[in-house]
Parts: structure tokens; sequence; C-alpha cells
């Protein structure tokens, strides 16, 4: 143990006494702390210099009109530009611009193309595009400045979007907000509407039914109405023969009407000359009583009386037959019983029982005025044979004979009176009467004979409506399980909604102020930053990486520069090994303080636990310089290179720049063996706030890893020296290590 110690102390003396050696030594303690120092500082604040990097902007945009309103968003991009001092903006032409970024004057290029602001505006349209901003850069020209200008170039673009989707959802809102107000206007419609649906789905099996007898009812006109059509002609053949009757009829009744005017003066002449020929014959038979005649006047008178009642006789039988005639030309009409149906429904009865009565009776009374004449011309006959037989009975005979004359000559005139009167007027007003009806008839006819071509132009376009009705209702048939499902599908989502969501609190949501909605879309989500153990900038967080890489740098250059042997005087192996761990480690940590001392006193780094960064600086110092010196002392030059390897595995694998999850698997595989993983870790836990759970894990790894190479050095330095020496002796051959 003294032996270690008089190697230790011989080699503090040696540095002090010598000014070239002490020159050299502080030299070698200063170097690694420019190599942290400068890099801290240079990584201080990188990001806060970006408006240093030129960037080129190139405004094509033409702009676009909106709903007679002028947007320019190139304009307003470029005076949003100029007023960002983010970074150094140049405004020129796109051929300057592609010239300047190719040949590097600028480091990106962002074109703003000619339709930006119709792509932006194409929003309102059926067909809406996304605007594109291009975007240029020169990556060969530095690694990290391509970043850095497509994150300004992003932070643009989305300051671009948040305005524009501001002002569209302004738009929109304000929309919302009328319509809000709308609604509330058409709230009762809407709830009648509600209603209205809920009745339906209530009314839809009656709708169904209602269909269906609609259809058998459409099907049932339809069949009506091809059978009214099929009777259209038969009808029209009736009208035609109605009219025909009624105009042959016309015909009768002019006819008898003639025949009643020719007529009528004869039998009221023949009436009247059997009324004379009787009260001739009445007066003649008066003058017969009470007078004595011989037989030859008798026979006169009675001849003279036979020729009268003959006459009488053949008069009336002459009115008979006119009466007969008259009755004959009655009975030719037409009756009620002798006409189709149809002309039942509309002729009226063209012959009277009271006329055909009228006529029987007069018949029958000229009969009977016939009986009379005859009686008393059989009478007046049988007077000869009276007066014969019994000349006594001869008065009586005259007697008789002028009371049957009497009894005639008052059935004439009664007959007469009533022919005059009653026969004769009953007969012209019966055939006028039938006249006007016929007439009447003949219009009636003749106007449904006129509208028989509109009914059936009605009927058939009632055809062809029931058709296209019954199609539509066929139709409707067909869809009603689609529409049925729909309406109950409607009926249960108003329900739901119901159930659900009030639609006075929709209203209310609708009218809510449009620029206080506007503005929570322009950024609907603020990140609310809790830092946890926070670092102030970029160099701070820098520092316990570039700290511990100048620390094993250090060791590299005092193992490069001094010697781990000591000549001159037997010492062994190991005291040689220690002793000189003891020269290594007191220049190690005089490197350390030097570096943190300039971290805490030079440099804008913000250490929130000043102290123990120095405590684990010391730890670290005194672990790297066991490890580095006992690779040299152990393995010389091989133990160099062995540590410069392990510089180079660790920068790369202890995660001190990038996260090891973003390294190649084989970083990620070694990252738990290596020193600078811990010493970074423990370095960082200073820096930012400590855990010392993650304190203690990362300075046991440290702690084991020195005593391993400690062990491993005091173990083993003899033996392998043996085969290094031989390789050493054997590399001087060539002349070129020393």
């Amino acid at each position: 143990m003294r032996n270690i110690f008089t190697i230790f102390k011989r080699d503090v003396r040696n540095i002090s006494t010598n000014w070239v050696a002490a020159v050299l030594i502080g030299g070698l303690i200063f170097l690694p702390s420019l190599y942290a120092w400068l890099n801290i500082y240079a990584s201080s604040d990188p990001y806060g210099r970006t408006d240093k990097l030129p960037i080129a902007v190139v405004n094509e945009d033409k702009g676009a009109d909106v709903q007679e309103k002028h947007i320019d968003t190139g304009k307003e991009i470029v005076s949003t530009l100029k007023k960002n001092p983010s970074m150094e903006w140049h405004f020129v032409s796109r051929k300057e611009a592609m010239d300047g970024v190719e040949y590097g004057d600028y480091f990106a290029v962002m074109v703003l193309p000619k339709n930006l602001s119709e792509q932006l505006a194409s929003v309102v349209s059926g067909n809406p595009q996304k605007a594109e901003i291009d975007y240029f850069v020169n990556e060969k020209l530095n690694s990290i400045a391509p970043k850095i200008t497509e994150k300004g170039a992003t932070v643009i673009v989305d300051q671009v979007s948040s305005q524009f989707v501001s002002t569209v959802n302004g738009v929109i809102f304000d929309m919302l907000n009328k319509l809000g107000l709308q609604l509330e206007q058409d709230l009762p419609d809407v709830q009648k509407f509600e209603n209205y649906v809920f009745e339906a789905e209530k009314s839809l099996p009656e709708i169904y039914d209602l269909l269906n007898r609609g259809l058998g009812d459409a099907t049932d006109a339809q069949a009506i109405i091809h059978e009214a059509q099929g009777k259209l002609p038969e009808a029209k053949q009736i009208t035609d023969d109605g009219l025909g009757q009624i105009n042959r009829t016309v015909g009768y009744l002019n006819e008898a009407e003639q025949k009643l005017n020719e007529m009528s003066p004869k039998i009221k002449a023949d009436l009247k000359k059997v009324s004379d020929i009787s009260n001739e014959a009445n007066d003649f038979l008066k003058q017969l009583q009470g007078v004595q005649m011989d037989f030859t006047e008798l026979d006169n008178a009675k001849k003279s009386l036979d020729e009268r009642m003959s006459a009488s006789i053949e008069r009336v039988d002459g009115v008979k037959q006119d009466l007969v005639r008259l009755q004959e030309l009655v009975e030719q009409l037409p009756t009620p019983d002798e006409k189709p149906d149809s002309e039942q429904q509309t002729a009226p009865s063209l012959s009277s029982p009271d006329l055909s009565g009228k006529l029987d009776d007069a018949i029958t009374k000229t009969d009977n005025l016939k009986k009379l004449l005859q009686e008393a011309q059989t009478n007046a006959r049988t007077v000869n044979s009276v007066v014969t037989g019994k000349a006594e009975e001869l008065d009586q005979a005259v007697d008789d004979l002028q009371k049957i004359a009497g009894n005639t000559s008052v059935e004439l005139d009664a007959f007469m009176k009533e022919y005059v009167n009653t026969i004769e007027p009953t007969v012209k007003k019966e055939v006028a009467t039938a006249k006007d009806t016929l007439g009447k008839a003949k219009g009636l006819l003749t106007e449904i004979q006129s509208t028989l071509p509109k009914v059936q132009t009605i009927l058939g376009n009632s055809d062809r409506e029931l058709a296209e009705g019954k199609e539509t209702i066929e139709k409707a048939v067909t869809e009603y399980p689609y529409v049925s499902e729909k309406v109950n599908q409607l009926a249960e989502k108003i329900r739901s909604i119901q159930g659900e969501t009030d639609i006075n609190q929709i209203i209310q949501l609708l009218q809510n102020d449009p620029n206080a909605e506007k503005t929570f879309f322009e950024e609907p989500i603020q990140l609310k930053e809790n830092r946890l153990y926070s670092i102030e900038n970029y160099g701070t967080g820098m520092t316990p990486f570039y700290t511990v890489l100048s620390l094993w740098v250090g060791c590299l250059l005092l193992i490069s520069l001094l010697s781990t042997d000591v000549h001159g005087e037997e010492f062994t192996t190991r005291q040689v090994y220690f002793g000189r761990l003891l020269t290594f480690g007191l220049i190690g940590l005089l490197q350390m303080f030097i570096v943190v001392a300039g971290d805490l006193l030079l440099l804008d780094v913000h250490i929130r636990e000043p102290f123990w960064f120095v405590v684990f600086g010391v730890i670290i110092s005194l672990v790297f310089m066991s490890i580095v010196y006992t690779l040299v002392s152990v393995f010389g030059d091989v133990g160099k290179a062995m540590a410069i390897v392990m510089l180079v595995l660790q920068i790369a694998g202890s995660g001190g720049t990038y996260p090891v999850v973003l390294l190649p698997d084989f970083f990620g595989m070694i990252n738990p063996f290596l020193p600078f993983t811990y010493a970074i870790d423990v370095m960082r836990e200073a820096v930012g706030g400590i855990v010392w759970e993650r304190v203690a894990k990362d300075l046991s790894f440290l702690a084991c890893s020195s005593i391993a190479f400690i062990l491993f050095g005091a173990l083993l330095k003899a033996r392998i020296n043996k085969g290094t020496n031989k390789l050493l002796k054997k590399s001087k051959e060539a002349g070129i290590f020393h």
C-alpha cells in the first residue's frame, strides 16, 4: 500500500516541478471542458435562431369570388408571414426561388399556387377540393434545417387552416343560429307533424282496408261503366225509336184532329137533322091525336112517318159510324202498354180513359137513339094492323107513338147537347193535351239524343281515369308494406328522439352565440402542458450527455499521452496498477470539476440539484477513469482501441441524443450494458429533479462496473501484460508504433 502511494506522490511531484509536464497536464485537464461547453452552448437554443434561416415564398394566388365577396388567401398569407419573425422570409418570383433553393441560397421554398383561394372557396360548392401549397426543400444543405423549415411551413399551414375553419364555422354557426330561430317559430308545425306521423301510424290498417275497398269499388265502377258503354248503342236506338214513335203519334193526332174537325160539322148536322125529324114526327103525331082520318090519310101519314124515321135512323147510323171512325183513330194511338220500357220512362200517356169512355158512351147513346127510332118506326108500321083489328085502339097507339117520339126528341136533344158541350170539347182537349205532352217528350228525347255523345265521351274519360286511379290504388296497395314500415320506423325514431332529446334544448343549442362558437372551433382543444421535471431549454437538456461524453473523452486524452506503467524502479504489477490509477483518477477529477464548474457558472444551464450534479460527476469520473485506465493498463494499445470503440458504441446506444426505441435493435440490446446509459441518466436526475430509486439503480450499476474493472485489472494485469508486451515488442519492429 505504501508503494502505491509512493508512486502517486512521485507522479504529483514530477508534474508540479516540471513546468512542461504541468502545462501538458493542465491542457489535458482543460481540453475536455471545451468539448462539453462548446457543444452545450451551441445546443442551448438552436430553435430560437431560426430567423436566420432563409426561406423563399412565391405568391401566385389570383384570388377568388365567393358569394359576391373577393378573397385573396395568398395575399393574407404573405401579410401574415411579414409579421412572423420565426424565419427569414424572402418574397420572390418562382424562378428566383427555385434557382436559390437549388444553389443553396434558400433552405426551402413555399409556392402559393394560382388556384389556392379558388380551392378554398370550393367548400361552398357541391365538390369541395383541398387546397395545396407546394413546398420545396434542399435536404443536402443540412440534416436538421429541413425539419425546422418543415415545422415552420406546417405552422403556417395550420394557422391558415385554423383561420379558414374559423371563418367558415362562423358562417355556418350564423346560419345555425338563424335556423334555430326559424325552428323555434316552426316548433308548433314540427309538433303537428309529429302528431300527423303518429296519427298516420294508427290509421295504417284503416288506410289499408280503405285502399282495398277503393280498389274493389274502382273495379265495380269500371264494370258499371263498361256495361253503360255497352248499353249506349241500345239507348241510342231506343231514343231514335222513341222519337220515331212520337213523330208517328203526332201524325196520328194531327190526322185525328183533322178528321174530328171534318166530321164535327157533319155529326152536328146529322144530329140536328135527326132532331128536326124527330120533332117533326113528334109534331105530326100530336096532330094525329083526336083527329078522325080515313085509312088513305092514315096510310099517307104512316108512310110519311116511316120515311122520317128511316131518315133519322140513317142519320143516327151516320153519326155512329163517324164516332166509331173517331174512336178507331184514338185507339190507333200508342198506349203505355205498347211502348218500350225506355219510352214508358220518358214519354207520357198519349190517350185518356175519359176520351175513350166518352166516345164509348156516345156510340152507346147513338145505339140507344137508333133503337128508339127503330122502335118508333116499328110501332108506326104496326098502326095499320091496330087500326084494322081494333079501331078503338088507334088513339092509344098514336099516343104511344107520340110518347116515343117525344122521348126520342128529348134523348136527341140531350145527346146533342152532350156532344156539343162535352164529347167534342173533351176529344179536342185530350188531343191537344196529347200533342203538348208529345212535344215535351220529343224535346226530352231530343235532348237525351244530343247528350248521348257527351255521355259516351264522359264514360270513356271516366273509364280511363278509373283505370289510372285503379292502377294508382294497386300501386299504393303494392307499396303499402314499404310505406307502413317506413312510417312505423319514422314514428319509432320520433319516439326515440323525444325520449333522448328535448327539441327545445336543440333550439337553445342552435341559438348559441355564433361568435363564441366560431372562436371555439378556431381552437377547439388547447394543450395544457404540465411539465414534470421541466428543462428550460435544449442546451440544458443536452448538458448530461455532453458532460458525460467530455469526461470519457478526457479519459481517452489522458491514456493517449500518459503512461500507465512505471519505469526505473522495481514495483509489483499490482502496485503500479493502483499507483497510476490514483494519478489518473486525480487528473480525471480535476477535469470533471472544470467541466462541471463551467456548466454551472459559465453557461446558461439551469441545474435543479447542483450539489448532486457535482457529486454524481465525481462518481462518474472515477468510474470512467477506472474503466478506461484498466483497459489500457491491461491491454496496452489494444485497450486504447477498445476504449475508443466503447465511446463510439455509447454515443449511439446510450440514448443521450435520441430515445433508444428509435434506434436499430442492436443498440437497444447493448443499451442496458453501457456505462453511458446510467451515467447520463443519473446526471439527468440532478438536472431535472431527483428520483432516488432511479439514482440508486444507476449508481449501483456504475459502482459494480468500476469494481469489476478494478478487480479485473488487479488480478489479471500481470498475466495479460505478458502477452501484450510480446505484441507491443512485435509491433515496434514495424517502426511505425511508439
